[in-house]
Parts: C-alpha cells; sequence; structure tokens
C-alpha cells in the first residue's frame, strides 16, 4: 500500500504541489473576506454626553496622579488646563508636556478662554486643544 502511494505521489508530484497552492491561496483569501467583514460589523464607540460627573472623575484621576496626599479643593478645584509660569503653552493635564512641568511652576486654569486671556496658546503636542 505504501509502496502504491509513493509511486502516485512520484508520478503526480507536480500536481499535487499546485493543487495544495490552490487550497492554501482559497482558505487564506476566504479567511482574509471574513476578517474585513468582521471589521465592517463593528459599531463604533461614541461618547454622547461628556457631562459634569464625567470632568470629575477626569480631574480626580489627574489629581490623584499629579498630587498625591494633597488636598483636591485646594489644588485642582474644577481647573482642567495647566501652564507653567515660564512657558508659553496650556496643556490638558494628562499631556506629555504637562507632565514636565514642575509642581511648583503650575498655574491652573478652569478654561481655554481663562488660559488664553492670561497669554498662554494651546500646545500642539496635546491632543484636542487646536
Amino acid at each position: 500500500m505504501i509502496s502504491k502511494i509513493t509511486k502516485f505521489c512520484k508520478e503526480y508530484e507536480k500536481d499535487i504541489i499546485l493543487a495544495i497552492i490552490i487550497a492554501l491561496t482559497a482558505l487564506t483569501g476566504f479567511g482574509l473576506g471574513r476578517l474585513s467583514k468582521m471589521r465592517e460589523n463593528k459599531t463604533p464607540i461614541k461618547i454622547e454626553n461628556f457631562g459634569a460627573a464625567a470632568v470629575e472623575s477626569v480631574q480626580e484621576a489627574v489629581f490623584r496622579a499629579t498630587a498625591p496626599g494633597k488636598e483636591k479643593d485646594s489644588i485642582l478645584g474644577n481647573k482642567m488646563f495647566v501652564a507653567s509660569k515660564n512657558g508659553a503653552k496650556y496643556h490638558y493635564p494628562w499631556c506629555p508636556g504637562a507632565r514636565r512641568i514642575k509642581d511648583s511652576n503650575k498655574i491652573w486654569f478652569s478654561s481655554k478662554k481663562e488660559a488664553e486671556s492670561a497669554g498662554y496658546t494651546p500646545a500642539k503636542n496635546c491632543k484636542g486643544l487646536k
């Protein structure tokens, strides 16, 4: 039996390899098609109501990261933007530029208008400030 199979494989070697290549190509194409259809059907996440509770939770997280062990209201209050006393740009507290500002040099603002009226401009590396 083994000798018959060996003889068959040697006789039709090129045809067998071609059939395997065709089968693998078809399976790969089918798999990629299924994968692209799965991506189409995903529903994008939307944030519809970014209200006061969400702002407070972001502020709380920022406060914990930036001023551990201190009174929240005395330092952060309702401040959502930070700048350096020595700089010209303002940032969200979680932006890379804001993390480099020393605590002693931080100035906090409640709004973009407040920061801009103090002479600061939005930081370009902080997404969402433009």
